[in-house]
């Protein structure tokens, strides 16, 4: 006959996690649909915290702690090696002329014509989605992160330097707005 000590020992061995490998920083593939030049070369990306407001309900001791409403969610930043023909680079650097049209309106009007991107309601071809396939320890897609209506706001510099005595190779940083992004599983089967 089972004892309430027995039924609770099972119960927190059921409450264990099951796959005990850990999470590897390697294991990733990113994918930005309007820049696929990008993705290709991206060595560095994050999944971005995200942090609930708070409100604070008076009381005559203190105040209390209360859940908010609105979630903030932080920038996603995709480092990338920068190719010898600055094609990765110009693909961020033209989406940006595009949003920003510094020299013309043209340059907006040439961003709109890229039909592989998502639409917005307003009509307007301004964002694109990305995804962040993570990988597990054997290198299997685990889960994906996709992000929604996706929009480069800056793009580091490229420094060059001829007193450098060993040859390191560009990498460049672009920061990312985006609407909201949500982590989904996926099944042994589909991507």
């Amino acid at each position: 006959m089972a004892t309430t000590t027995d039924a609770s020992d099972r119960k927190r061995l059921l409450d264990q996690i099951e796959n005990r490998n850990f999470l590897a920083p390697i294991g990733f593939h990113f994918q930005v649909q309007r820049a696929p030049k990008v993705s290709y070369f991206g060595n560095r990306v994050n999944i971005p915290s995200i942090s609930l407001g708070v409100a604070e309900q008076p009381s005559y001791l203190k105040n209390i702690p209360l859940p908010g409403e609105k979630m903030e969610f932080d920038d996603l930043n995709l480092q990338f090696l920068v190719d010898e023909d600055l094609e990765n680079y110009m693909e961020i650097q033209n989406w940006m002329r595009g949003l920003g049209f510094p020299e013309s309106l043209s340059e907006i009007y040439d961003l709109q014509q890229d039909t592989d991107v998502k639409q917005t309601d307003q009509g307007l071809n301004l964002y694109s989605d990305a995804t962040l396939t993570v990988l597990n320890s054997q290198n299997i897609a685990k889960f994906k992160v996709v992000f929604e209506n996706l929009f480069p706001y800056s793009l580091s510099t490229l420094d060059f330097d001829s007193t450098q005595s060993d040859l390191e190779y560009f990498t460049a940083e672009v920061s990312f707005k985006y609407t909201i992004y949500n982590i989904r599983e996926i099944d042994c089967c589909s991507l």
